[in-house]
């Protein structure tokens, strides 16, 4: 073993001898294993960030974060080599690299957020530059990411030599540690209190402090004068870069928000599920509703969407109704409107969505406020933990007011067993009405909504039907928008094989005010002809989306 202060071998670099430190030994090596875990955790964050990040502006979650975390894992291992050139100066290139990094996953979140608010958005002909973006953030996070490792393994052995297996084993304990507590803070703690740019912002303040404090405290005396002077500025620097982004990000954000969302933006929040944005919807203007970022709810066609979706499943029996999803409230008021209705359960798994629908002006009087009616009765949970536990045979309807079902989080909510379990609870004779995404632009993932629901014990009658409003996609990919193809739902009213059902509305009141019965005989024929045969049902284990 090399006691820290003994002398270096004669001819040896003064960087590769033993440290010298102004704490004992062990008290160094603790430190740096601090340091290990900070870095760690603040590694997985910008990991993270990068993720959701892809997933909210880009959308299909499962291929933002293969992509982003395969491009992380191979810029690593480029890293981890290219970091051995740096071991005869490990201290400061491990400062070096810490402030870089600080800076480049700090401000990732806001320059991508930048990208996509004033650049129009991810489609078009600026598809291209964005997702470069986006890989470029990956690869020089992760060649970060991966120089810090043998630096750090030169720092730990430079305070005390060990055989190798030990000292990989003290520092890759750390660094897993941190990675989990930097995984369990970013959806528990700096998602929901800070937001994402803040959050990244936050990150990278801690990594570059904690770099800055190993090297220039701990291996200040492994610097030369000039190399102290220049980390310090540089830190400095960062620093002050990312808290006056900081400062700054309430109004960067809100300029964005309105930059994307137009100038009506009246609330912005982020709940335990997912963003919720409302635009318009006083003064007479019509009311938006985004989720995460997609519309929801269009100010001049809701109307349409979801008299289609609620009216055609009326017909018959209607005295237990039960809405999955549809935490808006606006399918209650449709279900309302029939005087035969004795109770209505609505399934909603964002609890936020179900208190703007109650408390919001504009919201709440376009729901009729549905949610004051006492036959009303709204539950947050999953729809399909709640439906394991449902009644058998409680209802006559059932309506799935669900995201588009080529959304990944979504398509459970379109498996087989899902729609097994939601034939369960319906009566004899009962009714499922599904909104299964646009017809014109994704027909694959309409039809094997239906061969799905086919294999779940259900016959089926699909119709669609036309929107005005343009801009926001409603399915899974941004740049849906930029398509040529009309505008539409797709919907599909199912009822228990072997009975087929018929697409008719109510003879009597009430009377859907943009809905009529020949405009949905066309709409049924309209969906029957992009009709695509032999697709396989989609289930939990293996999704066909």
């Amino acid at each position: 073993m090399i006691e820290p202060h003994a002398p270096a071998r004669p001819g040896a670099s003064p960087w590769t001898g033993p440290a010298r430190l102004p704490v004992r030994p062990g008290t160094g090596r603790f430190l740096v294993l601090v340091c290990v875990f900070v870095c760690a955790a603040c590694g997985l964050v910008y990991e993270l960030e990068l993720v959701a990040f892809a997933s909210y502006l880009i959308g299909d979650s499962v291929t933002q974060a293969s992509v982003v975390l395969s491009v992380m894992v191979f810029a690593m291992g480029i890293g981890s080599l290219a970091a051995k050139r740096l071991r005869w100066h490990a201290a400061a290139g491990f400062g070096a690299i810490e402030t870089v990094l600080a800076l480049v996953g700090g401000c990732s979140a806001m320059a991508l957020y930048a990208v996509f608010a004033w650049t129009g958005g991810w489609g078009g002909v600026w598809a291209l530059g964005p997702r470069c973006l986006l890989v470029a953030f990956s690869l020089a996070i992760g060649l970060l990411i991966g120089a810090e490792v043998p630096l750090l393994m030169e720092l730990i052995q430079r305070i005390r030599r060990q055989d190798a297996g030990g000292a990989v084993a003290d520092l890759f304990a750390a660094d897993y540690v941190g990675a989990l507590v930097g995984g369990l803070a970013f959806p528990f703690l700096l998602l929901p209190f800070l937001g994402q740019l803040t959050g990244a912002l936050l990150t990278g303040t801690v990594n570059v402090v904690a770099g800055g404090a190993l090297v220039l405290g701990l291996f200040r005396r492994d610097l030369t004068h000039r190399a102290r002077w220049t980390l310090l500025v540089a830190g400095l620097v960062v620093l002050g870069v990312l808290a006056s982004a900081v400062a700054l990000a309430g109004d960067f954000e809100r300029a964005a928000r309105r930059a994307v969302y137009g100038r009506d933006v009246r609330v912005a929040l982020q709940t335990d599920v997912q963003e919720v944005v409302l635009a318009g919807g006083t003064h007479g203007r019509p009311l938006d509703l985004f989720l995460d970022g997609r519309l929801r709810v269009g100010g001049r066609d809701e109307r349409r969407y979801h008299e289609a979706l609620v009216h055609p499943a009326m017909t018959g029996s209607h005295a237990r109704v039960l809405i999955l999803g549809g935490g808006d409230g606006l399918a209650a008021r449709e279900v309302l409107r029939y005087g035969g209705v004795r109770g209505v359960d609505v399934v909603e798994l964002d609890g936020g969505l179900l208190a703007l629908a109650r408390r919001d002006p504009g919201l709440s009087a376009l729901n009729g406020h549905a949610y004051d009616d006492p036959r009303v009765h709204p539950t947050t949970a999953d729809a399909l933990t709640w439906l394991r536990g449902a009644p058998e045979a409680a209802y006559d309807v059932v309506i799935a007011d669900l995201p588009d079902p080529g959304i990944t989080a979504s398509t459970k909510l379109y498996s087989q067993e899902f729609y097994g379990l939601a034939r369960r609870v319906l009566a004899p004779g009962g009714r499922l009405v599904v909104h299964a995404g646009p017809v014109a632009t994704r027909p694959r993932a309409f039809w094997t909504v239906a061969a799905t629901l086919r294999a779940a014990g259900f016959a089926t009658a699909p119709y669609r039907v036309l929107g005005h409003d343009s801009g926001f996609p409603a399915g899974p990919d941004r740049s849906a928008g930029a398509s040529r193809a009309p505008h539409d739902w797709g919907f599909l009213l199912a009822t228990p094989a072997p009975s087929a059902p018929h697409l008719t509305l109510n003879p009597s009141d009430p009377h859907p005010r943009t809905l009529t019965q020949p405009a949905l005989t066309a709409d049924e024929r309209a969906a029957a002809r992009t009709r695509i045969g032999g697709l396989t049902a989609s289930t939990l284990v293996h999704p066909r989306y």
